[in-house]
């Protein structure tokens, strides 16, 4: 029982823990944290002190974590998961209305589903009507009042001083290894529907650069689009998440894409203490987790 006593799990420790899992490794879990490398190696070998293990593997070309850290990280999800939601309960204000949200079929799949479902059983008498669309088709219902607010994917230097950057993303041209591109002629296109502002960017500057898109597939999922680019069929743009070990990423004859963000945005509507509490809640765990995290 002493030796129990002696031990503690510390909850800035388990989520920094956490935050490697999610960023990849120590550096960038210190970038998305805004802590030093050192700060962040130190909060985890006070945690290895305590537990008399090893949580991190440091040897090179080794996983990440051990197989301990492995163990804890299953438990550390649970916990900062209740420690957060308890603390939240604590200190909620009775909330009632109605908040109509939109979102991309990317952000369905991040931690944003999780805190949906924490927002709903903390604040039962709100209802939250969610609508999944393109980022381009979202940007016009919030102008047109028919949502409260959106979770969008943008340009990056589109993003205004009102909305709250999640996290940002690189986009790239890719095609499978197997394709080779015509020296000379027009470029089979893999192409998101009109509703795409991928798309968009790519023909207009397409023409401006004097590079000949051809569309050659048009469809309005990613899965789709990554099918296409495995089945050798073409040329696309995806962001990092959507790559695989067969695709090449193009470096030359095409415009280097932008950067993107997600991004939370308001419409011009009369304040919502509901959406508030909502907004400040996914602000929140942004700022103790360095953003949020898009399934793989």
């Amino acid at each position: 029982m002493t030796e129990l006593n002696s031990r503690r799990l510390e909850i800035d420790a388990l989520r920094v823990l956490w935050s490697v899992r999610r960023h990849g490794g120590i550096t960038r879990a210190a970038e998305a944290l805004g802590l030093s490398q050192s700060a962040v190696s130190h909060k985890i070998k006070r945690l290895e002190v305590s537990l008399d293990c090893d949580l991190l593997s440091r040897k090179p070309g080794a996983p990440v974590f051990t197989a301990a850290g492995e163990d804890l990280l299953v438990y550390a999800e649970r916990i900062l998961g209740l420690h957060d939601e308890a603390l939240l309960s604590l200190t909620k204000t009775p909330l009632a209305g109605r908040i109509a949200l939109g979102l991309t079929e990317d952000t369905t799949c991040t931690d944003l589903a999780r805190i949906l479902g924490r927002f709903r059983r903390l604040h039962p008498d709100v209802a939250v009507r969610t609508k999944v669309r393109m980022s381009l088709v979202l940007r016009a219902m919030l102008e047109q009042g028919e949502l409260d607010a959106a979770i969008v994917q943008i340009f990056a230097h589109e993003v205004r001083p009102t909305d709250i950057v999640l996290f940002r993303e690189q986009l790239y041209w890719v095609k499978h290894s197997d394709l080779a591109l015509p020296s000379s002629g027009p470029i089979p296109f893999l192409s998101f529907d009109n509703e795409c502002f991928y798309r968009q960017w790519a023909l207009d500057i397409g023409q401006d650069d004097n590079t000949l898109l051809e569309t050659v597939f048009e469809c309005a999922s990613a899965a789709g689009i990554v099918s296409a680019v495995t089945s050798a069929l073409g040329v696309a743009l995806l962001n990092g998440r959507h790559l695989r070990p067969a695709m090449d990423i193009i470096t030359n004859r095409l415009p280097t894409p932008p950067a993107l963000a997600y991004v939370v945005r308001r419409a011009r509507k009369a304040r919502n203490p509901a959406l508030d509490t909502l907004v400040a809640e996914i602000e929140n765990e942004v700022s103790r987790y360095g953003g949020l995290t898009l399934a793989s």
